[in-house]
């Protein structure tokens, strides 16, 4: 008979949760995979592949922790994009002619079409395909070697960015600005508002520059980026690394394309954790949700951290090579071992 899954598990879980959304390798693969690996309790508790099993509840409260410490992290950013949602819908209709257009003119309403663009392929792809794709590749081998190929993926845009002759120079200006800035918060400077509002006052300069560059892609690349999603239905396969790695791929550098990944993952994470609230307000929530509310504490904590720390890793124009190597050797490693044993 099944039993509920304790505190440790979920405070366990909560922090791979956190970290795995955020870093490109792979929350759904880990979630999969190290429950398998631990064995016991844990592989009968924490099985994602079954229909009705509370541990889906417990991911439903991970995944909007997840998406709100997203949200809290950008939310500057994300004031301006849905500004400029709403005001592209106020001038649909032109006072001066009176006709009908969709023009989105500044920065801000256009990248907030394209993220609405972006989302529309992974959005009708998780209703029509997550149950199957949970139930039949949400297995612990396959999602080792899924976790692996991953790594190549993230080996493949590392390879194109050494190839392209080099980024424009006023990005990598800036990605270096942000860089500075991101380090920058020394006593000194903290303890004076006014040294706090120059520094922020910067950031939201650089990051209107790196708007500004992420709508150069077109709004066939914003789609097509948005599409590569999908493969995150795949257990070990990152959202955020696929569209990182598609990013580089149209001439984004790493720091912009993980800025434009962590904006596109924010809405698709949060509305698949609202459509699933019924699993953890019903029957599968019964008996757990002391323990849901306790790893999305830890969840909400840990995904805002490791979004931090990325960003400034990212703004220090690090490669995804470290990332690309842990999929590897923890994908192949787990398939191993998992496969004999």
């Amino acid at each position: 008979m099944y039993h509920p899954f304790t505190y440790p598990e979920a405070l366990v879980i909560g922090l791979v949760q956190g970290v795995t959304e955020l870093f490109p390798i792979s929350s759904l693969g880990h979630s999969v995979i190290i429950p398998a690996l631990v064995g016991g309790s844990w592989a009968q508790d924490l099985n994602v592949s079954e229909a009705e099993s509370p541990y889906l509840a417990f991911i439903v409260g991970l995944h909007v922790a997840t998406a709100a410490a997203m949200i809290l992290y950008f939310w500057r950013d994300w004031r301006r994009i849905i500004t400029g949602f709403f005001g592209s819908v106020a001038h649909v209709v032109s006072p001066a002619e009176g006709t009908r257009r969709f023009e989105p003119q500044t920065t801000e309403q256009r990248l907030a079409w394209m993220i609405i663009l972006a989302t529309i392929p992974v959005g009708l792809a998780g209703l029509l395909l997550e149950h199957d794709f949970r139930v039949y590749f949400s297995k612990p081998v396959l999602a080792s070697i899924f976790l692996a190929i991953n790594g190549l993926i993230l080996f493949s845009g590392e390879a194109v960015r050494r190839r392209r002759s080099g980024l424009d120079s006023q990005q990598s200006v800036d990605d270096r600005q942000m860089a500075a800035v991101g380090g920058a918060g020394s006593p000194g400077t903290a303890r004076h508002s006014s040294g706090q509002r120059a520094l922020k006052q910067q950031e939201a300069s650089l990051a209107v520059q790196a708007d500004k560059r992420l709508v150069g892609v077109g709004w066939l690349s914003a789609f097509g980026l948005g599409a590569s999603q999908i493969l995150a239905l795949l257990p070990g396969i990152s959202r955020d690394g696929t569209v990182m790695v598609c990013g580089m791929f149209r001439g984004l550098s790493r720091q912009d394309a993980a800025r434009f990944s962590f904006l596109l993952s924010a809405p698709v994470i949060l509305a698949a954790g609202v459509l699933k609230i019924p699993d953890l307000t019903g029957p599968l929530g019964s008996g757990v949700r002391g323990q849901v509310l306790a790893g999305s504490v830890v969840s909400f904590v840990a995904a805002y951290l490791a979004l931090r720390f990325l960003m400034r890793y990212f703004a220090q124009n690090r490669p995804l090579t470290p990332f690309a190597v842990y999929c590897l050797i923890a994908g192949i490693g787990s398939a191993i071992y998992l496969g004999i044993t």
